[in-house]
């Protein structure tokens, strides 16, 4: 699981300094999902990503793990706990960038 974590803040890293301000974000953010291999409708994944953040803000998921089990709820049967994380590091990098600190927090927790 920590494997997991640190790779997902990873990717969040390369995502923050590599992401290309675009006119769409909702495309932006279904093709980065593309890399991680999810798939699925944009408009559908785009809120997943932004109910997330929501879920964040409003303290409903208290943490990362919690928004990472939500996520996975959302995705695709057959998808991996690594592509939860990875979703949830390309949406808080999309859709919520002041929460980049919960991946911190999740990593140093394991």
């Amino acid at each position: 699981m920590k494997r997991i974590v640190i790779a997902g803040v990873a990717a969040l890293a390369a995502l923050v300094t590599a992401a290309p301000a675009q006119a769409d974000p909702d495309t932006d953010f279904t093709n980065q999902l593309h890399v991680y291999g999810i798939y699925g409708q944009k408009d559908y994944n785009a809120w997943i990503g932004k109910i997330m953040c929501k879920r964040l803000n409003r303290g409903v998921d208290a943490d990362a793990f919690a928004s990472a089990k939500f996520v996975s709820d959302q995705l695709n049967k057959g998808s991996t706990t690594e592509q939860s994380w990875q979703f949830l590091g390309a949406a808080i990098n999309f859709y919520c960038p002041d929460k980049t600190y919960v991946l911190a927090q999740a990593a140093e927790r394991h």
